[in-house]
C-alpha cells in the first residue's frame, strides 16, 4: 500500500494554524470530513474519543490522529504540518509540529492497519521528516508522501 493511495493533494496542509491539540483535531477533522464525504462533528468526536484512549502523538514531534468510521467509504489521510509546534501529550513530552490523519471505514481493520503501518514507516524515516519540514508548499509536501515506497518496496534501486 502506497500514501497516496488513500492521500489526495487536497489533503495536505503546508501550514496550519493551531494554537493547541483540540483545534488541530477540529481542522483536521473539517478537511477530512470534506474529503471523505461525512459529517465533520462525526469525525471530530472519532478523533476526541481515540484522543481519549491514549494520545496519538508518537514521539519526535509527529502525531497519528486516526478513528474508524460507519458509512465512510475509503481509507482518506489527510497530512498537516502546522506553522507553530503544539503539544499534543505526545509519548515523549515533546511538541508536535507533523500530523498525519487517517480515517478508516468501520469494518476494514487489516486496511486500517496497513495504512497506519506505511503512515508509522514515513515518520520513522528522519530524511523525509525532514524534508516534509522544509517543504515549501503542499505541492512539495504531496510530492513527498507520492515518492514513499510501497510496503515491502525497496526504496533503493538494484
Amino acid at each position: 500500500m502506497k500514501l497516496d493511495e488513500f492521500t489526495l493533494p487536497e489533503g495536505v496542509i503546508a501550514g496550519l494554524r493551531a494554537a493547541g491539540k483540540a483545534q488541530a483535531l477540529r481542522e483536521l477533522a473539517r478537511r477530512g470530513a470534506r474529503l471523505a464525504g461525512v459529517d465533520e462533528a462525526a469525525v471530530e468526536k472519532a478523533l476526541q474519543e481515540r484522543e481519549q484512549l491514549g494520545s496519538t502523538g508518537i514521539g519526535r514531534g509527529v502525531a497519528l490522529p486516526h478513528a474508524r468510521l460507519p458509512g465512510l467509504k475509503r481509507l482518506v489521510g489527510v497530512f498537516a504540518r502546522l506553522q507553530q509546534p503544539i503539544d499534543f501529550d505526545a509519548i515523549d513530552q515533546q511538541p508536535v509540529d507533523l500530523l498525519f490523519l487517517l480515517l478508516a471505514p468501520e469494518n476494514t481493520p487489516r486496511d486500517q492497519i496497513a495504512a497506519l503501518a506505511r503512515i508509522s514507516h514515513l515518520f520513522r524515516d528522519a530524511g523525509a521528516c525532514g524534508a516534509l519540514r522544509q517543504a515549501p508548499t503542499a505541492e512539495a509536501i504531496y510530492a513527498i508522501i507520492k515518492a514513499q515506497p510501497a510496503a515491502g518496496d525497496s526504496a533503493k534501486p538494484s
